[in-house]
This record gives C-alpha cells, sequence and structure tokens, in this order.
C-alpha cells in the first residue's frame, strides 16, 4: 500500500531522532447514511531499527486517546512508553478509536460497539503494516519485509486488542496491560452481574444496557485526569506523570467500557489465544488478584505476568514505569529472535 498525500498527513523528524508520521486511514466503515470514517493513526519510526524489525501496535483504554503511549512533560519524557521503545528500537503505532482524539467521532456514537471498533482497527492496523513491509510509509525508508507486530493494548484497548488478534490473527505476540476478564462486578448491580453469566444474552443487550449503565448520551463527556482516587491509586503517582497525563484524557466510550466491566467479559476470545502473551499489571490496578490473570489465556503456550510495585491502573505515570518498560522490551526482543 503506497502512502500519498490523500492519507499521510505529516512527516517529521523529532527531537530523538524518530521519524513521526501522522496519518488519516479508511477504517472501513459507511454505508446506510454514515460517510466513510477515518482512524487518526502516529507512528514513531526509530533511527536505527533492531532487526528482526517489530512494531508495536497500541491501543488505548477508555477515556484515553492515543497520547497515552506518548506521555510527555516539557523536556521529561520518561513516562512516553511510545519513546522508550524507539529508544530500544521498535516502531511504535499508536491508533485513535473512531470516536476518540483525532479519529472521525460518527453522529451516532452507539454505532461503536467492540465488534465495530475490532473490524476498524484490523483494517487501519493492516495498511499500516502493509506500508512498513513494503516501504512505502516513509521516503528512503527500506523495506522490512521481515516486521512482526505485537499488538499492545492497556485496559479497554486491552480487551479490544485481544478480541481483535481471536478474530484476524493479526499479531505475532500480544502486551496486554491493565486488564482482566474479571472485569469490575462491584461496580455492577446484581442483577447485571447476574445477567453477566449469560454471555449471549448480555451481548445482545450490549447498547441498552451500556445506556442505562452510564444515564447519559453515548458521545459522553470528558473526564478529569485525576478523577477515581483511590479507583486508580493516583495518589501513589508521579505528580509530572499526573500532568503529563492530562492531553491523554478523552471521552469514554460506552458501549465497549461497559463490556470490559462485565465479568467474564471476553473470556471466550481470551481463550482463543495461541500466542505469546505479556501481562503487564500494576500491584494496585483494578483486575482483581493479579496472579490469577494468567488463567484467561489457558492456550498461551507462553504467558509472561509482570507486576509493577506499588503502581495503580495508569501504569506509566508510576516509578515502576522504567522497570516494566526494560521487562516488556527484553520480551519482545526475545520473542523475535526466536521466530
Amino acid at each position: 500500500m503506497a502512502m500519498t498525500a490523500a492519507n499521510a498527513s505529516s512527516c517529521a523528524v523529532a527531537a530523538n531522532d524518530d521519524r513521526v508520521v501522522n496519518l488519516r486511514l479508511d477504517a472501513g466503515v459507511a454505508g446506510d447514511g454514515v460517510p466513510a470514517l477515518q482512524s487518526a493513526v502516529e507512528i514513531r519510526v526509530p533511527m536505527n531499527i533492531v532487526r528482526p524489525a517489530i512494531a508495536l501496535v497500541c491501543l488505548p483504554g477508555g477515556g484515553m486517546n492515543r497520547r497515552f503511549f506518548d506521555l510527555v512533560d516539557g523536556d521529561d519524557t520518561s513516562f512516553s512508553f511510545a519513546r522508550a521503545m524507539t529508544a530500544r528500537g521498535f516502531i511504535v503505532v499508536m491508533i485513535d478509536h473512531l470516536g476518540i482524539g483525532a479519529s472521525d467521532h460518527p453522529a451516532d456514537a452507539e454505532m461503536l460497539t467492540p465488534d465495530l471498533l475490532v473490524s476498524a482497527n484490523a483494517k487501519v492496523v493492516a495498511q499500516v503494516l502493509d506500508s512498513l513491509r513494503d516501504g512505502s510509509l516513509v521516503a528512503g525508508e527500506p523495506a522490512l519485509p521481515e516486521l512482526q507486530s505485537i499488538g499492545v493494548g492497556h485496559s479497554m484497548g486491552a480487551m479490544l486488542t485481544v478480541l481483535q488478534q481471536a478474530q484476524y490473527q493479526q499479531h505475532a505476540a500480544l502486551g496486554v496491560l491493565g486488564f482482566s476478564t474479571r472485569g469490575l462486578p462491584e461496580y455492577l448491580s446484581p442483577e447485571l452481574r447476574e445477567l453477566a453469566r449469560d454471555r449471549v444474552a448480555v451481548r445482545a443487550q450490549l447498547v441498552e444496557l451500556a445506556r442505562a449503565m452510564f444515564a447519559r448520551p453515548p458521545a459522553s463527556t470528558p473526564r478529569s485526569a485525576t478523577q477515581g482516587g483511590d479507583f486508580f491509586a493516583s495518589g501513589k503517582a508521579d505528580p509530572r506523570g499526573v500532568k503529563a497525563l492530562r492531553p491523554a484524557v478523552d471521552k469514554i466510550l460506552p458501549i465497549p467500557a461497559f463490556l470490559s466491566m462485565l465479568p467474564g467479559n471476553i473470556a471466550d476470545a481470551s481463550a482463543q489465544i495461541r500466542v505469546p502473551v505479556f501481562l503487564g499489571l500494576g500491584e494496585l490496578d483494578i483486575v482483581g488478584p493479579t496472579h490469577e490473570v494468567p488463567a484467561a489465556f489457558g492456550n498461551s503456550h507462553d504467558v509472561t505476568l509482570h507486576i509493577m510495585p506499588q503502581a495503580g491502573h495508569s501504569h506509566f505515570i508510576f516509578a515502576a514505569r522504567s522497570g516494566l518498560f526494560q521487562r516488556f522490551a527484553q520480551w519482545a526482543r526475545l520473542l523475535a529472535n526466536d521466530s
């Protein structure tokens, strides 16, 4: 897929010598009076790509946009997952879900179901990976026919990454951050917890249940970066990190967010994953007992669990982020070298 002026909005060299490419790509969503929608993508290509090349495809969680993976406070880039990874030779691809950030926001936000977002993200990812493999993404950049991708998602974005892998098998491995199939049952009514036992029934009513749960128009409203208090263990976060998080705060997409809260939310899809899985969880995360989380990926032949000490849900703003960055990069590089 050759990149053209129509779908590449900018290409620049960042201060750390990453080539930064911003794109708007066809998300494959149109028809029935809905205009063709585009997703916003930012790609950071390091000056020195370590071979065999790996692209980390990053999807943000609920209430966040793609900036979550590139948190910066002035000259302090230590909170940025993206820059920590490009410094180690990985290509980083950050995607705004439809309805979030710089991607198109459809008038009918109720169309943004998990199934639609998975389909849209899969189409966008395929275009990006094709352009990296054939060398058409950045002028003068060599083709990377051996390129593999690792799907990296945080929270709701991890849920969508797992669903995407179960359906499309695009990635060689998955990085699942801050997510478990346990959901958040303590924030649901007894009636909803009971209904969640019947996954077919709850999926059939997902839109109506999400609408009732959030009790707001589906477009929702932006929330504070510090909303949640102890819920996100924000009191233990680096204040500079909390500040860096603010530009990443965005709308909540009620329907996928609601699914992520249900007990057993995507247990069936998680059980279909057969590629290696890296589980990154905070000690103070909202995923339930951390050592129970790997069981959801029982058909993967390689599950790595990394627990960040004294870290809450927004992993990158806690002191333990450096350990996470180092461990994840070691895991990803070993994966590539073993392939």
